[in-house]
């Protein structure tokens, strides 16, 4: 069986050997020595003064929400991302707005922002969709212009840079996600970055209950995360440039293999080193798509629907049209790609959609 990822796994002995010093102290949580070592470890690799280490990557969204200080008031979004951003708005308390897609990278269309913003719109949370960068200089004009904040779901974007820049280093905040499939994991876990050191103290308190020691400050909740997942980071992350450099080269037998199908691809915005998080492609209607999906799950390949379906369309919230969003999500598979995966699939995913196509 093939799925559309695997894990990355460092070497067994190593990770027993990090983990050792937390078992030994019989410290494994409540922000630990290797918690805190790897938040300066990524802190480090990324650029960026002010990073925790959370739980998960949904967490720290409604981290961000949070820290805005509103209790209701609308938000402007993508409605081509995982679940997680529409509940995250959701579960705060805020109403999302959906602000359609760009053809080109399927990132939030920065030209159709300033439209949708009223004197309700409190801040824009777009995703660095597939890892490839949002229109970074235009968003934030358009949120300087109005004075409301940018939060950046990077969940796919870790390793990836724009214009010589780690991509987690833009926004007001942005957030992470470190779980077992992404380029980089911590099995579970997350992390949130802000560039303003009071953003900072808040998101730590609001991580921790909202105390330290016996002096309390804010409501927080439980965004803290364990020894035994801070270790599986601290193995993995000197890995990082290794497993990029083998997706990247797994991409390329894609993109020699599909070279010419009637197929479509994202396409980042110039000065982009991406990092190969994922390998999607865009069929010309559904129906191929389901063909070509099916066909692969006959041999055991499972690729994913991803994203699906178009967030607009979620049967909790009203519908609001986003037809790019839509037409893609109808239309995108994201195909087997993991740091292991062989010439020998891409061949067979490759012959699979020619003959479907």
């Amino acid at each position: 069986m093939i799925n559309v990822t695997k894990t990355f796994l460092p070497d067994f002995d190593r990770y027993v050997q990090t983990i050792k010093r937390a078992w030994d102290k019989a410290h494994l949580t409540n922000n630990g020595e290797l918690v805190q070592e790897l938040e300066v470890a990524l802190k480090k690799h990324l650029g960026v003064d002010h990073l925790w280490f959370t739980g998960n990557g949904t967490i720290v969204l409604q981290m961000a929400l949070k820290a805005l200080g509103q209790n209701s008031g609308e938000i402007i979004t993508t409605p081509f991302s995982y679940v997680a951003t529409t509940n995250a708005i959701l579960w705060e308390g805020f109403s999302p707005v959906f602000v359609d897609i760009n053809e080109r990278d399927f990132c939030i269309d920065a030209g159709k922002i300033e439209a949708a913003i009223t004197d309700k719109t409190i801040a824009i949370l777009a995703t660095h969709v597939y890892g490839n960068p949002c229109d970074i200089e235009a968003i934030e004009a358009i949120a300087k212009k109005h004075n409301i904040k940018v939060i950046y779901d990077a969940a796919h974007a870790f390793g990836a840079t724009y214009k010589g820049k780690q991509i987690l280093s833009y926004g007001d905040i942005a957030t992470c996600s470190f779980h077992a499939t992404k380029v980089f994991h911590t099995v579970e876990g997350g992390c949130i970055i802000t560039n303003n050191a009071e953003m900072s103290q808040k998101l730590l308190l609001f991580r921790q209950f909202g105390h330290i020691g016996d002096d309390y400050y804010s409501v927080g909740i439980n965004g803290k995360n364990s020894e035994f997942h801070a270790a599986m980071g601290l193995c993995n992350l000197p890995e990082l440039d290794r497993i990029i450099a083998a997706r990247k080269e797994i991409s390329s037998w894609y993109d020699a293999g599909i070279l010419n199908l009637p197929i479509q691809r994202p396409i980042a915005l110039p000065e982009t080193l991406y990092n190969f998080a994922y390998y999607p492609v865009i069929f010309k209607n559904e129906e191929t798509l389901l063909k070509v999906k099916s066909m692969l799950a006959e041999q055991q390949i499972f690729a994913r629907r991803y994203f699906y379906p178009s967030l607009n369309n979620l049967p909790f919230i009203q519908y609001s049209p986003a037809p790019v969003s839509e037409k893609i999500a109808r239309c995108a598979l994201s195909l087997p790609l993991s740091h292991e995966t062989s010439f020998e699939t891409v061949s067979l995913v490759i012959d699979i959609i020619k003959k479907a196509l």
